[in-house]
């Protein structure tokens, strides 16, 4: 029981602190799951974050939820789950009671466009730090290349480039992993 308040409370934690979505917040689940706490190996960290891509919603909540799930079962799951959303659910329940009165306040508003733009070099450290367990060979790389020239060149949707990556991988990877 003390490890999954223990969860529960690191996924508030991160919760709590991060702005900017799921992305933002791989570099702190990391830190947290993998090198502070050693709860799970980076191996598969990544393999977390990869299936937590795939599954439709927010990828801090699959990837809280997967990573909940190894560690305490179904418990676990819900323990990661309810600390991941249970920070923005009640800081957005007392937005949305005060909003009106602040809306307008320069203060406020200053506040936002800082924190925001903080929020792309959380991305950027989240790439790099994902980047650093990718395997360094041409077959990675023709695959990032062409899923970042689909993506900006023509326009594909960054959904279908994950589910093509996904099929390639269970096409023409299934042999060197069996």
């Amino acid at each position: 029981m003390k490890k999954l308040f223990e969860m529960f409370w690191s996924f508030f934690k991160i919760g709590a602190f991060t702005f900017g979505g799921g992305y933002a917040m791989i570099p702190l689940i990391e830190a947290e799951v993998v090198t502070k706490k050693k709860w799970i190996s980076k191996d598969d960290f990544m393999d977390i974050i990869v299936v937590s891509q795939s599954f439709p919603g927010a990828l801090a909540v699959n990837c809280s939820t997967f990573i909940g799930y190894k560690l305490g079962g179904i418990i676990g799951a819900i323990m990661a789950l309810l600390g991941v959303v249970l920070p923005s659910f009640t800081i957005i329940i007392i937005i949305a009671a005060f909003f009106m009165q602040f809306r307008n306040n320069n203060i406020v508003d200053l506040v936002f466009k800082g924190i925001s733009a903080a929020v792309p070099m959380l991305v950027l450290v989240a790439v790099v730090s994902l980047s650093k367990s990718l395997k360094k060979n041409y077959l990675n790389l023709i695959i990032i290349i062409t899923s970042i020239v689909l993506i900006l060149f023509f326009k594909v949707h960054p959904v279908i480039v994950v589910l093509l990556s996904a099929l390639y991988g269970i096409i023409f990877l299934r042999k060197k992993v069996e």
